[in-house]
């Protein structure tokens, strides 16, 4: 695996979760929550991408448990033309299905309440992102489902 640092977002219309991994690509950690909030975000996340300096992107594509296409794809698609606009990074969609659910449980086991959690469950599913496409990346050389 290349050397570099790789970033994750679970993207949502009112927190953004956000992980980052070590150099090595073996750690995938859970960093912030962002505010969505339009006139911040821009200027945020050039502020992250400049202090870790990421290799790639990985951002949760978000599909219906039968893998069907969401609603929530267009609110994605248009997070994504933004995080296009101020980097020139690839980005990588990961399936996002049970993230959310899987990161409250993983909260819950570490004895966080649920108003404890509501701030940190968006980057731990960030992490559970990132670390999908870690384990992709390491099979396949790089993580499946490139968006061009």
């Amino acid at each position: 695996m290349r050397l570099g640092r790789r970033i994750a977002f679970d993207y949502g219309d009112v927190r953004i979760g956000v992980a980052i991994s070590d150099a090595s690509g073996v750690l995938a950690t859970p960093l912030t929550t962002l505010l969505n909030i339009k006139e911040k975000l821009p200027s945020e996340l050039i502020a992250i991408f400049n202090e870790y300096d990421p290799i790639y992107i990985a951002i949760g594509q978000p599909k219906h448990l039968s893998g069907d296409s969401s609603a929530k794809e267009i609110s994605v698609a248009n997070f994504v033309q933004e995080l296009r606009s101020i980097s020139a990074l690839p980005i990588y969609g990961v399936d996002e299905r049970l993230t959310t659910v899987s990161a409250a449980r993983t909260l819950k086991e570490q004895g966080k309440n649920s108003k404890q959690a509501k701030s940190e469950i968006d980057q731990v599913a960030a992490a559970a992102i990132l670390e999908s496409a870690l384990n992709q990346e390491r099979v396949n050389g790089e993580p499946l489902n490139r968006i061009l």
